[in-house]
């Protein structure tokens, strides 16, 4: 997740990405991955923009070890349950 002042150590060119970049750090992850996935999707925008939306989407991605340790935890709660169940 993007903590405040880790914007890229070249200044957003557009409007958009500086937007973008200030929704980030403001730990508005959603409202910031949406304004670089509409920058994404308009064919006009410069390649740099292009470039630090995708910089902006890769670092406010969920990691993806999170979902396997948040799986691990419902094995294990459903374990737990169920042996408690078990043992009435």
């Amino acid at each position: 997740m993007v903590k405040g002042g880790q914007t890229p150590p070249e200044e957003p060119l557009s409007a958009g990405m500086r937007s973008a970049w200030k929704q980030a750090e403001a730990g508005d992850v959603a409202g910031a991955r949406r304004e670089a996935h509409r920058i994404l999707a308009t064919p006009t925008s410069p390649p740099e923009d292009r470039a630090q939306a995708g910089e902006l989407l890769r670092r406010t991605q969920t990691p993806r070890a999170l979902y396997g340790f948040a799986l691990l935890a419902l094995g294990l709660l459903v374990l737990l349950v169920t042996l408690a169940l078990s043992r009435y």
